[in-house]
């Protein structure tokens, strides 16, 4: 497997953390099972967000601006910058337990991902799949680049909303409609009203459409407009696409700044003009009177000059996506650009066959339909950044005079200068050393490379491994959109470069939210670094870290108090197998997690109780203990075999849940044995044999088989508790013993399948229900110290069979003395209270002379007041609907029942008020 390489600026968070504890688990499990197992770890170098940490580093100690030192020098000041803090996320991986192979560790920049990357440009060109064209991008103002798809946030507004971007002074209004009216050529009374929520781009409006139906302009077919700034000619044109029933059912076009705009455009032939440039400003095409003014400045001047030339046709709410670019908070606009562009359609189809086919395993299996959705609807990917963080691109323009008869740029391609100077040297037809070739200043989109990520990181191009002998696991945080636009890249160059899919399985874990179902966000103050959930943190520090963050102040205020107030002191240690556990705890693989510190707290809790447990067996053991091996264990004792076989079941769910990449099962079926099965029950009902004097030789045995399997199993998910506790264990003889729990054997179901006895954990079951009556019996007459005799009476002879073996656990287990039985038929003695096991079974516990029926009879009046006083609120409440009124109902019953008990109890005390002058206990 490979680790989807996160990027180097950055610093895990809970998201990043369950992606880790599942990769680390299964790594481990693997590992354990024998086979061979390689994990690479490495880290992305996030082209954009790298150059703009380094860019504010620079402004902010040397008051110096990228474009103030040359290419050389700032990409230096970055690798300075990466040695000295780009080492964060590996300190966070080996903090959360990672067994990954350190010394394959990558990054998307070193020398073997720099050659797998023009490789693969290389390739692309010569296949005709990578190609030079002017055509709409994605850009980012604030950023100066083109930016992808993923990097564009569409942000629903219900209307009016004022934003603060980037380089503009002053808030900017959003989600408004503008109607501007076009006075029709020759006819001073007649117009075309047009809404936008846009009118900066009015400019660059090329014509007015509208469809060929709209019976309100077929009167207007083939005139000429006038536009409402410049005066110009603008033909009214009839196109299919626009929407009548929208707004007036008239739309400016303006192809150079509209996607829709654009294709309408190319069909009829119109011309595009940029009237916004790269920094966001309007061009020369504007006129001097806006050129060189922020758009949004332009926008308000532009809204003016309407007013004055008596076109504005008024302003309202509208509903609106706005996009957004998630590295700088800028609108994203679409600007007409020169760039490097990926056929996608051919490798798309192959990405949504091979899922189609089985070929590619996606799990869970609902993400085949956003999986094909993608696929259908993918565009040509533009890979050029305006950066110089990154991979340079292996592109030349060949400056000379262009190849005959061609006026366009001559680009060629090449893994070196020299081999693109031999490439230009063929299309143009003059030597090579002739030419002056200027190679393209822009980088690769980052997720060029992190998509060659795992080719790169085996050694491709030079090592032609077989791919599919890994499965790298596509495990993100941040939800599906990410995942499919990583592991779609990925599957569609290495299925295009290797001929062969990366890997058959991917599998695709839930988003983490806090405990409120919150997205993690800075700016909530809800992001935790998993070190502070391991280690603890102090509220002081915690809000340190907001503070050195990148928030605005507005921002700040909202995250700080939102952060007192979810962790008031600070955050407790909790541990790292605690917070592995934890994560792994949830059914990871369906809805979005929510979590929250006071449950990895439980999972600490849960380690001290192993801890405890471990403590307790290996004094049981003492040191002269010598472990037989497990296939001679044969248990003498009901309850030693009854432990075994539950052992058993769960080496088979943990084994079950592994397989289907269900850790939650894994986690759930160790939980109930650690806790209920090997502390709750076997320790406390193996405590009076244990004590016995000598002590029977099986009952030790049995506890190191617990010991040593049930840490075993628990290793993938709590590698340090269970290292750390193995290592006590005697070893068993016949051979040395493994150096580490991890390389340990992992506990196979078949292996322990001779313990396993289904129909004995039935008949225990029943005992257990036997257990919880006679606690529940002490509870309500609150017994606490007197160990009162309880009598069984069954309607069925094999009833009394079965309790029999287990007489001595029952009476521990369920703080009773003597346990007997009453004979079918005979009268129940009397001092003594009965409960209903079940149809056929009595059971009857003493409580003559145990109970001061005077003391106890007010403590019951008062607390069946209260229940009553609950019950009665619970009634007179208005029956709602769906699940809060089954919660309702559910809550009644549970009243109703605590009532009648407490009935019942009253009743019985009342009849030994006669009976009990000298009580035992009061």
């Amino acid at each position: 497997m490979c680790i989807p390489p996160p990027n180097v600026t950055g610093s895990l968070h809970i998201g990043h953390a369950l992606t880790v504890a599942i990769q680390d688990a299964l790594v481990r499990w693997h590992r354990m099972r024998g086979d061979q197992v390689l994990w690479v770890p490495g880290s992305d170098h996030a082209g954009i967000a790298t150059q703009a940490v380094v860019e504010k580093q620079l402004w902010k100690e040397r008051g110096v601006r990228r474009h103030e030192l040359n290419r050389e020098d700032f990409l230096r000041e970055v690798w300075k910058w990466k040695e000295e803090k780009g080492g964060e996320i590996c300190g966070q991986l080996r903090a959360l337990g990672a067994s990954l192979d350190w010394d394959r560790e990558c990054f998307t920049m070193d020398a073997g991902a720099t050659v797998a990357v023009t490789e693969a440009f290389v390739r692309l060109h010569k296949a005709g799949l990578l190609y030079r064209d002017r055509q709409l991008v994605n850009w980012s103002c604030a950023l100066r680049s083109a930016i992808s798809d993923i990097e564009v946030e569409s942000r629903s507004l219900p209307g009016r909303t004022e934003l603060r971007l980037p380089g503009c002074p002053a808030p900017v209004s959003f989600g408004l409609l503008i109607s501007v009216a076009f006075p029709v050529d020759g006819e001073p009374d007649t117009e075309v009203v047009v809404g936008t929520t846009r009118p900066e781009t009015l400019p660059g409006d090329v014509a007015v459409a509208v469809h060929p139906d709209d019976a309100r302009y077929t009167h207007l077919h083939g005139r000429q407009l006038r536009h409402p700034l410049t005066g110009q000619l603008l033909p009214l044109i009839t196109d299919s696409a626009v929407q009548p029933h929208v707004g007036t059912g008239a739309v400016k076009v303006t192809p150079a700044h509209s996607l829709a705009d654009a294709e309408l455009g190319a069909r009829h032939g119109l011309n595009s003009l940029s009237v916004i440039a790269e920094d966001g400003t309007m061009t020369s095409l504007c006129g001097d009177w806006l050129q060189g003014l922020h758009r949004f400045v332009a926008r308000e001047k532009i809204m003016s000059a309407l007013r004055e030339r008596g076109l504005f046709r008024g302003l309202q709410n509208h509903p609106m996506v706005l996009r957004i670019c998630s590295r700088s908070g800028d609108v994203v606009e679409y600007l007409l650009k020169s760039q490097w562009f990926v056929r996608t359609r051919e490798m798309g189809d192959r990405a949504a066959q091979a899922v189609q086919s089985g070929a590619l395993e996606l799990s869970p299996s609902f993400h085949q339909k956003n999986w094909q959705h993608w696929f259908s609807h993918i565009g040509d990917w533009c890979v050029s950044r305006q950066l110089w963080w990154g991979h340079r691109i292996p592109a030349y323009l060949v400056v000379e005079d262009p190849v005959k008869g061609d006026r366009e740029d001559c680009w060629v391609v090449g893994r070196t200068e020299a081999e693109a100077r031999e490439a230009a040297a063929e299309l143009t037809g003059r030597p090579g050393a002739e030419l002056t070739l200027e190679r393209d200043p822009d980088v690769l989109d980052t997720w060029f490379s992190s998509a060659l990520f795992p080719f790169s990181a085996l050694g491709w191009p030079q090592e032609t491994s077989d791919f599919t002998r890994f499965y790298p696991l596509s495990l993100l945080e941040t939800g599906s959109d990410l995942l499919l636009f990583w592991v779609g890249r990925m599957v569609m160059l290495g299925t295009q470069l290797t001929g062969q899919l990366p890997f058959s399985k991917v599998l695709l874990h839930s988003m983490v939210r806090d405990r409120q179902g919150r997205k993690m966000s800075k700016s909530l103050g809800n992001v935790l670094d998993p070190r502070d959930i391991i280690t603890g943190v102090e509220l002081q520090v915690l809000q340190e870290k907001l503070r050195d963050g990148n928030l605005d102040p507005e921002e700040l205020a909202i995250a700080a108090a939102a952060q007192k107030n979810d962790f008031p002191h600070g955050i407790p240690e909790c541990g790292t197998d605690a917070l592995r556990f934890a994560l792994c705890s949830h059914g990871a693989l369906g809805g979005d997690l929510h979590l929250s510190v006071s449950e990895v707290l439980s999972s600490r809790h849960f380690c001290n109780k192993i801890w405890n447990a471990l403590r307790f067996i290996l004094n049981v053991l003492g040191k002269k203990f010598v472990p037989r091996p497990a296939e001679e264990l044969s248990p003498s004792f009901p309850m030693d075999a009854w432990i075994l076989s539950r052992l058993a079941r769960t080496a088979h769910e943990c084994e079950r849940g592994f397989l289907t990449r269900e850790l939650s099962l894994v986690a759930h079926a160790l939980h109930h044995f650690w806790l209920h099965n090997l502390c709750d029950v076997y320790l406390e009902a193996s405590k009076p044999v244990l004590s016995h004097s000598p002590c029977p030789p099986g009952p030790p045995q049995v506890l190191f088989s617990c010991a040593d399997v049930g840490l075993r199993l628990l290793a993938p998910l709590m590698p340090f508790l269970a290292e750390e506790l193995w290592q006590r264990l005697p070893h068993r003889p016949g051979g040395p013993p493994a150096p580490s729990i991890s390389v340990a054997p992992y506990p196979s179901a078949q292996s322990l399948e001779h313990w396993h006895q289904p129909e004995l954990e039935q008949h225990f079951s029943r005992v257990q229900e036997a257990v919880q009556v006679l606690r529940a019996l002490r509870a309500s007459y609150q017994l606490t110290k007197a160990r009162p005799r309880v009598l069984l009476q069954s309607s069925e002879p094999g009833e009394q069979g079965l309790f029999e073996a287990f007489l001595e656990p029952l009476g521990t287990l369920g703080h009773c003395g003597a346990v007997g039985f009453l004979p079918q038929g005979a009268a129940a003695p009397s001092g003594w209270v009965q409960a209903t096991l079940n149809d056929t079974t009595q059971i009857y516990m003493e409580l003559q002379g145990l109970v001061d029926p005077q003391t106890h009879l007010p403590l019951l009046a008062s607390r069946r007041l209260k229940l009553q006083k609950q019950l009665d609120n619970l009634e007179a409440r208005t029956p709602s609907e769906g699940e809060a009124e089954t919660q309702r109902q559910q809550r009644l019953s549970s009243l109703q029942l605590e009532l009648s008990k407490l009935d019942r109890a009253v009743s019985h005390l009342r009849q030994l008020m006669d009976m009990s002058p000298n009580p035992r206990e009061s």
